[in-house]
């Protein structure tokens, strides 16, 4: 009910504010709008400084830096390479095997570790009918490629869980732990676990990446790693909607993944200690989107001490695609949706915060505070935005005759303007950051691409502020939402 609520609230201040109290509707319009100035560079500025860390790690021979440090550190308390192992969950439902094959393959094609560090569970579906031939078709293929390769299946209609991604992965990885790590006596404290969605497609040196910061990191089993998550698998053949939104995306994660403050959270696709995992009780069943609830479940259960560190090594996933215009767009609207779903974390957040007094106070309140600001502006921006500096003036006429209403949309129309530098940074970035195979098109190809941003105000209403109110609205009137798997093609 909160974040619904607050939104609203926000949304209707403007509108019902400028009959009663214009000016402070206008200097909270002129608040918001140098915080979105502020925002709008700060994500420029670390996208520049994120792609230059990108460029490095992926120049980087990690095991031969493992090398160099530890012996430069004496080594003390470092884990030795070959010892540490890689738990890769790969959860699906519907997609085909050719669609899990790439995901795959990106194992199969990793650099600077022996293959057999890497274990693989193709966490299945029973409720998918063609699961178990599914199951048959990779393990057959990949039988020899890896340490070990197995298929797990999650049962339908266990009492108490959502279907989804957190239920299907929390199974695979309690069967792992059973037959693999405690039947084979492995040291839990040198295993990974990697979550990952079923199109994921990592960078060649990400696990060889992993192994160095898990290895020699003091705090190995209080962090989470986290990679840029990006839609270049299909990103030429989705809507320009949702083309936008992607590109959008992938700027904003380089930029929290630099957040000086360091409050970003794990997303997507993601890296943490097996024993972490274990020791919280593995992913809750009872909710959809599980990557901020697991880092969240963590971080109360170690009183505040979990961290998420990032690797600069990107993750190729789709865009969500449909079989017609009209699907695609629908798809990713759904998409969007059910990503806003994870604001039940805010009421989720301030009631563990109640259960844990051990923990300082300053320290819950600002990652509290940083999922609220994120949830209330994912669903709230484009309306101060775009109407925001406009309605005091056309609903309050006495208020437009003085000199701050007749001022306030110039002063929104200017600092709009000047923002229109971080965008073009952000399309700078993107066609950097593109995969070789994306970037030969010719020159008006390019500039339909760049015309393609004229569009943004509309795409970012439809494609993601919509679907995040509608979410945050439904939980706010108890209709609850279900789970429905982004079609991938």
């Amino acid at each position: 009910m909160i974040p619904g609520f607050l939104s609203w609230t926000i949304i209707l201040l403007p509108l019902w504010g400028s009959f009663v109290f214009p000016e402070i509707v206008a200097y909270y319009v002129i608040g918001f709008l140098m915080f979105w100035f502020y925002q709008s560079f700060k994500s420029a500025f670390f996208a520049i400084c994120g792609y230059l860390k990108i460029k490095k790690a992926s120049a980087t021979d990690w095991q031969k830096m493992y090398r160099q440090d530890k012996s430069s550190s004496s080594g003390k308390n470092w884990l030795e390479w070959k010892q540490v192992k890689h738990v890769v969950i790969i959860p699906n439902a519907y997609e085909t095997a050719d669609k899990i094959t790439n995901s795959v393959e990106s194992l199969k094609r990793q650099v600077g570790i022996d293959k057999k560090q890497l274990i693989v569970v193709l966490a299945m579906e029973a409720r998918a009918n063609d699961c178990h031939q599914k199951a048959q078709t990779l393990l057959k293929r990949y039988r020899h490629s890896f340490g070990k390769i197995i298929t797990t299946f999650h049962p339908m209609d266990i009492v108490g869980e959502i279907k989804g991604k957190a239920s299907n992965e929390a199974w695979a990885a309690k069967v792992v732990k059973k037959e693999i790590i405690d039947k084979e006596s492995w040291d839990l404290r040198t295993v990974t676990v990697t979550s990952c969605d079923a199109d994921a497609k990592f960078d060649p040196h990400y696990f060889s990446a992993l192994t160095y910061f898990f290895a020699k990191d003091q705090s190995r089993y209080l962090k989470f790693w986290q990679s840029p998550i990006f839609w270049y698998n299909n990103l030429d053949r989705v809507p320009s909607f949702t083309r936008i939104i992607g590109k959008i995306g992938h700027i904003m994660h380089i930029a929290q993944l630099l957040d000086p403050a360091g409050m970003f959270f794990n997303y997507s696709t993601y890296s943490l200690s097996f024993k972490l995992l274990d020791d919280v009780g593995y992913w809750d069943t009872d909710i959809i989107p599980e990557d901020w609830h697991i880092f969240l479940q963590s971080f109360f259960a170690k009183k505040g001490k979990v961290a998420v560190n990032p690797i600069f090594l990107p993750t190729n996933i789709d865009a969500p695609e449909g079989k017609t215009f009209a699907e695609a767009l629908k798809n990713r609207y759904l998409q969007c949706q059910r990503h806003a779903w994870g604001a039940t974390d805010i009421p989720y957040a301030i009631y563990q915060s109640f259960q844990h007094p051990e923990i300082p106070w300053f320290t819950k309140i600002l990652r509290l505070f940083k999922i609220m600001e994120t949830h209330l502006i994912w669903s709230t921006n484009w309306f101060i935005l775009t109407l925001g500096s406009s309605l005091p003036a056309i609903l309050n006429p006495k208020f437009m005759q003085t000199s701050l209403g007749y001022n306030l949309p110039r002063f929104s129309q200017t600092i709009l303007t000047i923002c229109l530098v971080a965008i073009l940074v952000t399309i700078i970035i993107d066609f950097k950051l593109r995969p070789k195979e994306a970037k030969n098109k010719g020159i008006f190809s390019k500039l339909l691409e760049i015309g393609e941003w004229l569009f943004m105000p509309v795409a970012t209403l439809f494609m993601s502020v919509l679907p995040g109110l509608d979410a945050q609205t439904r939980l706010m009137i108890g209709k609850r939402l279900e789970y429905k798997v982004t079609e991938k093609f």
